[in-house]
């Protein structure tokens, strides 16, 4: 399959170097400390945070926080039915990845003896499904108010012949290119999180890690203003410095 044609298009219309469209809203439920809802193209996620709070009596005794998180895929998320929405193989090795990610961005050294709870559901499954997931956390710790070093943002990266191709959809993953995953902290340029499906011939391999670096950097400006536009709101909601009269 082509995935660029001719004048440069990708197959649902995006270049090369763009981001698919990306929407976000922290505090979309009451019940958790922290909550997200992302939508990446047509990949949907939901996240809540719990925490922090006292760590089960044998995780105790660690002097910094423990980051637990639980991955799973809602049964009607992709075409056919997922047998094992919870607890398969994928979804175990999505959580321990997503630890990963989100422990190198939270200041676990602030809550000693503590614990944190990330749930992630993804609603759509439509490629970028991890990358969705780390950016919905991010905002859901950040509802919740947890302390973190920078934003955790994640982006995909992979090959059309020699062209980079950023955000990678569903469809262009299934069309057996190797797949770059990467989370990282665009600030520091320090990367959390990297896996490749298949391998990248080596003169390839800068040129895709850049462009899933820039699509980190372009995630991180859409939720930091997802960010404050939630400030904002709710300033105006409360009605900070207004004069009675």
């Amino acid at each position: 399959m082509e995935l660029l044609s001719d004048e440069g298009l990708r197959l649902d219309g995006r270049r090369s170097n763009e981001l698919r469209r990306i929407q976000c809203k922290l505090g979309v439920f009451s019940q958790p400390d922290g909550s997200a809802y992302v939508e990446q193209g047509n990949t949907k996620v939901l996240a809540a945070v719990y925490g922090p709070h006292q760590a089960p009596a044998k995780k105790s005794n660690h002097e910094e926080c423990v980051v637990n998180c639980q991955y799973s895929m809602a049964t009607f998320s992709t075409g056919e039915r997922k047998k094992r929405p919870r607890g398969d193989r994928k979804s175990q090795e999505m959580t321990i990845h997503l630890q990963q990610a989100l422990s190198a961005a939270i200041k676990t050294d602030l809550y000693p003896k503590s614990q944190i709870d990330v749930y992630i559901e993804v609603l759509m499954a439509d490629g970028g499904n991890y990358c969705a997931s780390v950016n919905a956390a991010t905002l859901a710790l950040i509802d919740a108010g947890i302390c973190l070093k920078e934003y955790v943002c994640a982006c995909t990266a992979s090959l059309a012949g020699k062209v980079p191709l950023m955000d990678v959809s569903n469809l262009e993953e299934m069309s057996g290119g190797p797949t770059l995953t990467v989370a990282s902290l665009p600030n520091s340029g320090k990367i959390a999180f990297m896996e490749m499906s298949q391998r990248f011939h080596l003169d390839h391999l800068p040129n895709v890690l850049e462009t899933a670096l820039q699509g980190c950097r372009e995630v991180q400006k859409i939720i930091d203003q997802a960010v404050r536009d939630h400030v904002t709101q709710l300033g105006q909601a409360g009605d900070w410095g207004t004069v009675a009269k």
